[in-house]
């Protein structure tokens, strides 16, 4: 699905970029963020909320790589991992970074979107 595919790229640049309102655009209309270690983020307000938050704590240079994707109608979802590294911005620190995550996608209007994400770590805590 080259659509979805195109869908993680551009999220993938907007993380990098610690753009809240890009990576907003591309979840649906009504989205639920899984962030690992906090509550579910329900709706585009709080989930605008959770990456201004994260953007103002962090600073990511990561890459997605796509294992599956899969269509089923209006819904789609994809597995994926990513790994780079995460910058607190706090004191500087860089530290690696690395994640499963699963994305479910939902069309609106012809456009596949973000409409369940959830992500957990790869890598053993420190």
């Amino acid at each position: 699905m080259k659509q979805i595919q195109e869908v993680l790229q551009q999220y993938e640049q907007v993380l990098n970029a610690s753009d809240a309102n890009a990576a907003l655009e591309l979840y649906s209309s009504d989205p639920i963020f899984m962030p690992q270690f906090a509550p579910a983020q329900v709706g585009r307000d709080a989930v605008l909320d959770t990456y201004k938050q994260i953007f103002q704590t962090i600073q990511l240079q990561v890459k997605f790589t796509i294992h599956e994707v899969e269509a089923m109608g209006e819904f789609a979802y994809a597995r994926t991992s990513s790994s780079g590294t995460a910058t607190i911005l706090a004191d500087n620190k860089t530290t690696s970074e690395g994640n499963n995550e699963m994305f479910i996608f939902k069309q609106e209007n012809g456009n596949w979107k973000i409409h369940r994400y959830l992500f957990a770590s790869s890598q053993a805590s420190n």
